[in-house]
């Protein structure tokens, strides 16, 4: 997490940055899960990844990135993170169904898309909105499950 600029002092920023540790550490346990071989704990440790990632992803796109896509320079960007979003959807279905040899890549997918989150859109989204934008993306953000 990014302590440099102060985002995370925004309330749903503060709030995604703190799920997404949440997420890397359910990553961890996924990991532990494949590592001792049970098919039933990977997928537990899979669908526990998954309770938390995708209420988190459905919650920045609703909210954040749709506020910040009306702003052009940033419509790429946001585009490329939503694809990630699917990516990793994708990848954790993957583990779960056997595909154990895909968890490295997923784990470093999900760290690097944190990271650009992190250390990339939020804070540039607490120079990009102002309070009206701000108090928008409240409004639509879906709560923390």
């Amino acid at each position: 997490m990014c302590t440099y600029c102060g985002c995370e002092s925004i309330e749903v920023i503060g709030r995604f940055m703190a799920e997404h540790t949440e997420i890397v550490n359910a990553a961890g346990v996924l990991r532990r899960a494949v590592e001792s071989g049970g098919r039933r704990a990977v997928e537990q440790a899979s669908d526990g990844v998954a309770d938390l990632l995708h209420p988190h992803t459905r919650a920045e796109e609703v909210g954040l990135f749709s506020v910040m896509r009306r702003q052009e320079e940033f419509t790429d960007h946001i585009d490329s993170l939503c694809a990630e979003h699917t990516s990793l959807d994708e990848q954790l279905a993957a583990v779960r169904s056997g595909r154990h040899d895909r968890l490295d890549e997923f784990i470093h997918d999900l760290r690097h898309h944190i990271d650009r989150e992190d250390n990339g859109l939020f804070p540039a989204s607490a120079i990009a909105l102002d309070g009206p934008d701000w108090a928008e993306v409240d409004e639509i953000t879906p709560p923390a499950p």
